[in-house]
């Protein structure tokens, strides 16, 4: 970073594209929704912070891309100095894990568009890739598997949901099964998968990544698969968390499909290889992952999931 914070725009030097044959730049701009309105209520800003960040890492790394730097912007009815500085922390504290340069943005006061107390928060990041190392990589086709790599919660989506079945529930009380009280658990910030992935990248091993945000596994693993190629999962292949089982014990009337779209329910990044590759890949992960299904050839035009 040449100048940052403070500076009109930031500027980031590119000596470092020098070292790739042939640099491609990835960029992401995301927010993270009706978390925040949860962090304001239970006055814990910190987490969406790293929140952002983490959203735009792992929306770049599906590509391939490492993150260079990244950009906020803060907006509320009107500016707390405190909150402001503890949602930077926490999105300097995630660039900083990541490698990643936070090179400024903008606070905007709009009393009379947000409500008082309210707030949100958006960011952009950009990274890079080495053109021969960008995803999808070959061909994806019927028989490639699907592995589950584990989310640590509902990282940025399905809050309205989860506020509403949960109303009722102080914050602080900490269900069966769980190993932390309700509103902590709500509030963990979005993984970053980049470090738990870079070893499996770096080996050439992935065909494609799918990241599962809004929409979730119905919505996001179309996203990598070519025409006449369907997804069909498995559900029950995974351990399903607490949260998860008590949001689907709640949400009563309410589909499969539809839970399956509304929140990741466990599953916060798809890995799709070879099947003969399945056991490097999975022992190139230092963490549990599983087998959720596979690609199978698709009677239509294709793209879809099945849930199973």
């Amino acid at each position: 970073m040449l100048r940052g914070v403070g500076s009109f725009g930031g500027a980031f030097s590119a000596a470092a594209l020098k070292a790739m044959d042939d640099p491609v730049l990835v960029a992401s701009t995301d927010g993270v929704g009706t978390k925040v309105e949860l962090a304001a209520r239970l006055g814990r800003y910190r987490g969406v912070g790293a929140d952002i960040v983490n959203h735009c890492i792992d929306d770049v790394l599906v590509q391939g891309a490492r993150p260079l730097f990244f950009l906020d912007y803060i907006a509320s009815s009107r500016l707390d100095a405190d909150q402001v500085a503890e949602v930077v922390t926490g999105m300097a504290e995630a660039c900083e894990v990541a490698g990643c340069a936070l090179l400024g943005g903008e606070t905007a006061e709009m009393p009379g568009v947000y409500a008082p107390g309210a707030f949100d928060i958006a960011g952009t990041l950009v990274g890079a890739v080495d053109r021969a190392q960008l995803l999808p990589h070959g061909v994806l086709a019927p028989g490639d598997v699907l592995i589950g790599v584990a989310s640590n919660g509902p990282h940025t989506n399905g809050y309205s949901l989860l506020r509403k079945l949960f109303q009722w529930l102080p914050m602080e009380v900490t269900p069966a099964g769980f190993d932390a009280p309700l509103g902590t658990t709500l509030l963990r910030s979005h993984r970053n998968y980049l470090p738990v992935l870079d070893k499996v990248l770096q080996a050439g091993q992935v065909k494609a990544l799918a990241h599962i945000t809004g929409g979730g596994l119905p919505e996001n693993l179309p996203r990598v698969l070519p025409d006449g190629v369907d997804a069909l999962v498995q559900l029950g292949s995974w351990p399903m968390p607490a949260l998860f089982r008590l949001v689907r014990e709640l949400a009563t009337g309410m589909p499969t499909d539809e839970l399956y779209r509304t929140l990741n329910m466990g599953v916060g990044m798809v890995v799709v290889c070879a099947a003969e590759l399945v056991d490097a890949v999975q022992g190139m992960i230092d963490e549990p992952t599983w087998v959720i299904g596979r690609l199978v050839a698709a009677e239509g035009r294709g793209r879809q999931v099945h849930l199973r």
